[in-house]
């Protein structure tokens, strides 16, 4: 195994520090699609926690918009950044090195989360809160999904 193997990882910790919900909707949509991800994670073929990630993917993709919608960094924010972060980390990581890959997405998410909200706020500063959320969604949703396809190129579920 090579650093290069733990790159998806890192990469959708990045994805979670701006959208905590992305990393699991990617994850559930390519499980629907019947790819395996490399590492292997019991609740990620659970009808309900995928239909739930896509639902609540959506749902912060609308919610991120309005005018109370809460910083990234409040507690519950990164937490969810945590979670979403650790999971799509084992996830995306080579099998048998999934705590590894949690470990890095999350080590990515926590800090990489002040960043990301200090380029939104100066997003929403010239351009409104509407215009900067749907160019970060964007850019956000499409490194997750891409991040989520790198990782799971060429493998087939069962």
């Amino acid at each position: 195994m090579t650093i290069l193997n733990l790159l998806p990882s890192v990469l959708i910790g990045a994805v979670a520090s701006a959208r905590s919900m992305t990393p699991m909707a990617a994850i559930a949509g390519v499980r629907l699609a019947h790819r395996e991800t490399p590492g292997r994670l019991f609740l990620l073929d659970h009808p309900l926690f995928k239909a739930g990630a896509l639902f609540m993917g959506v749902g912060e993709l609308v919610g991120d918009k309005m005018k109370s919608a809460p910083d990234r960094t409040v507690f519950l924010g990164l937490l969810a950044r945590v979670m979403s972060a650790g999971i799509a980390g084992a996830a995306l990581a080579p099998r048998g090195h999934e705590r590894l890959g949690a470990g890095l997405a999350v080590g990515t998410a926590v800090p990489l989360a002040y960043a990301t909200l200090n380029g939104r706020k100066a997003g929403m500063r010239r351009i409104g809160q509407t215009r900067s959320g749907l160019i970060e969604d964007a850019l956000i949703v499409t490194a997750g999904l891409a991040t989520v396809a790198l990782a799971v190129r060429g493998r087939r579920g069962e």
